[in-house]
């Protein structure tokens, strides 16, 4: 089953050699000693301490220990010591460590989840669905409080008076608790404010004011999340929104091995901490959205999620951190880019160089594809790129068999089976 901590760990520098291995010798260095000082019959030196024996199995050292009283049970016990280094080498071995990186709304988070749902036979715990079913009702509200102060920015009136009546109940700090029905009066500003024409004329300017992406799918199915028998949905858990602060490793085994993935805050103020995440990573799974062509930063109005992407990327696949890690690349949010490229073309949002047609999704996803395969300075080094919809779990399904094919092909020389 899968688990998440927030506590990073590598391999200590003592599992790097095995315990019996003596440190490299320096033959200049021991010629040091001085002829004068007591030697034992074999020519060392008596001040020294007796050197040990390499070459010794574990049974003779055992042996030696008990005063050769009872060899049989010394190679017994060594037998059972040896099997028991055996198996700790191969499992060592056997842990794939996969990094998440990605600018924030990038869908980081939501991969994790996937794993849940596609390598876990349960998924999620009745348990945890009653707090997601809170933190969707949180999601619901925050996103309508931005909306209601884009209005305002935006000079957009609410169109219909009696909307205005809600705003009390909008504004107002609620801690729901699991298993606590929405109240009443939050059913009624919800269902009231999403019809106005005000709100939605607001809804459509969206990407200048980083709304998240997940706020018309909650709407469009409100009925069903304001009952009072509401459960969420594997679906409903995908598409909430809780945002990752520091370091989260979810630690999950497929087959043989224990994949270790940790995911990362994307927001600026975040990327700090990726610095300790940088050792011994076998594959670096990095995620842009490419519906983010025209959003602007949740911490940056005046930024856009696709540049903020694309030189968060070029600055992480030239990164002498990673020369030895698998890269791949997820454009992730297809779903949505096909929706909106057809009436917001990339052209209008700084993609000036592109020539072909911007109502085409697949001329223009290709296009952003070969930007970010260009920003890789190594001619050598490839680079595995998918197109994914990360709240798909069928399409992700065939998209991480494919990469965990990659990864064991590329880590056969490390993997003991």
């Amino acid at each position: 089953m899968l688990t998440s901590r927030v506590s990073l760990s590598s391999f200590p520098a003592s599992a790097l050699y095995p315990s019996d291995s003596a440190p490299p010798s320096f033959p200049a260095a021991r010629q040091r000693a001085s002829l004068d000082r007591p030697r034992r019959s074999d020519g060392s030196d008596a001040s020294e301490p007796r050197p040990s024996h390499p070459l010794l199995t574990t049974a003779q050292r055992l042996s030696m220990c008990l005063g050769g009283r009872d060899h049989g049970e010394a190679k017994k016990r060594s037998r059972e010591i040896d099997a028991l280094i055996h198996r700790d080498e191969k499992s060592m071995t056997k842990v794939i460590k996969l990094l998440l990186l990605g600018a924030g709304e990038s869908g980081k988070s939501t991969i994790l989840k996937q794993m849940r749902l596609i390598y876990t036979k349960d998924g999620f715990t009745q348990t945890e669905k009653e707090e997601w079913r809170v933190i969707i009702f949180n999601n619901i509200l925050d996103g309508l409080r931005m909306t209601v102060h884009a209005m305002d920015e935006f000079g957009i009136p609410f169109e219909d008076e009696n909307t205005t009546a809600h705003l009390p109940v909008i504004m107002q700090e609620k801690d729901l608790r699991p298993y606590e029905p929405i109240p009443i009066e939050y059913l009624r500003a919800f269902q009231d404010m999403w019809t106005d024409p005000g709100i939605q004329r607001a809804i459509q300017r969206g990407n200048e004011f980083a709304l998240h992406d997940n706020l018309t799918y909650f709407f469009l199915d409100l009925d069903r999340l304001i009952s009072k028998e509401f459960i969420p949905t594997d679906q409903d858990v995908l598409r909430a929104r809780l945002r990752t602060t520091g370091i989260t490793e979810t630690v999950f085994d497929l087959g043989n091995m224990q994949y270790r993935m940790f995911d990362v805050g994307g927001q600026r103020s975040e990327r700090k901490k990726w610095i300790h995440c940088f050792e011994n990573v076998n594959a670096l799974m990095f995620l842009a959205a490419i519906s983010g062509y025209d959003q602007c930063l949740a911490e940056d109005k005046d930024g856009n999620q696709m540049q903020e992407a694309l030189m968060l990327w070029e600055s992480i696949a030239n990164s002498h951190w990673f020369k030895s890690s698998s890269l791949i690349l997820f454009l992730n949010k297809m779903d949505l880019f096909k929706k909106k490229v057809a009436s917001r073309p990339i052209t209008r949002f700084g993609f000036s160089d592109f020539l072909g047609d911007t109502t085409d999704p697949q001329q223009t996803s290709k296009y952003f594809m070969d930007k970010f395969v260009a920003l890789n300075r190594s001619p050598g080094r490839e680079i595995y790129a998918h197109f994914t919809n990360a709240t798909d779990t069928d399409l992700l399904k065939v998209t991480m068999a494919s990469v965990q094919d990659m990864i064991i092909q590329k880590n056969l020389q490390k993997l003991v089976f």
